[in-house]
């Protein structure tokens, strides 16, 4: 048995019934994979790579995780916010923390791969998609280049299903809801940044397909298509 531990925030997190149709690309990452990998999806909302460990998330993944099993890293989208509990440094501090997830993988023989953060669907009046997160993936870029750590490109890869969809259409990725369309979202809902099941199992394929392209020989635990 193969296992992949996520440790994210709330874009690759599960969610439960009473918030559908929120989902996140952890959630339904599963559905992609054969039988014997069991996904033990540790993301969480609101958390960045500095909160996440500072609660002592990352603790019983060390404790558990073993040779031959993945630690999927992907922070970014709260690391910019600016409060003290949050917030770091795309070059200094944010690297120190990811450091360390890499640090706890390796120190049990399993393999850390660093995600970079799905892209916001951030369109201007022009229908131009303007990036969000800063400095973020070219710093976990430069230190998956300096440790020698599988990178997946997330908002490359998402960016570009945004832009096939264009503005309009690429609402239908995300918690984009009339009022009274869905009980869970009585007043509506109007959110960039989260996926509905649909958009979460798009950036789930985005996540699989470019993972192959990065260590082809992680296709042996996906699904034939």
């Amino acid at each position: 048995m193969t296992r992949i531990y996520i440790a994210g925030d709330s874009t690759s997190a599960s969610y439960p019934a009473d918030q559908s149709p929120m989902a996140g690309w952890g959630q339904m990452l599963g559905e992609l994979l054969i039988q014997d990998v069991e996904v033990r999806n540790e993301a969480s909302c609101g958390r960045s790579s500095k909160s996440f460990m500072d609660e002592g998330r990352l603790q019983p993944i060390a404790d558990t995780i073993q040779p031959g099993d993945y630690l999927f890293i992907q922070f970014g989208h709260n690391d910019q916010k600016a409060d003290a509990e949050r917030h770091t440094e795309p070059f200094t501090t944010y690297l120190d923390h990811l450091l360390q997830y890499i640090a706890a993988a390796r120190k049990k023989g399993a393999t850390p791969i660093l995600f970079t953060s799905v892209a916001r669907r951030n369109f201007n009046d022009e229908g131009v998609l303007v990036p969000t997160h800063g400095d973020y993936p070219k710093a976990m870029k430069k230190l998956a280049s300096e440790q020698k750590v599988l990178l997946v490109d997330m908002e490359a890869g998402t960016e570009e299903l945004y832009r096939s969809l264009g503005p309009e259409a690429s609402k239908d990725l995300f918690v984009w809801l009339e009022p009274g369309e869905h009980p869970n979202y009585p007043d509506g809902a109007r959110d960039n940044t989260h996926f509905n099941e649909r958009g979460a199992r798009e950036v789930a394929k985005i996540a699989v397909s470019r993972l192959i392209e990065v260590c082809p020989e992680w296709v042996r635990l996906v699904k034939p298509a």
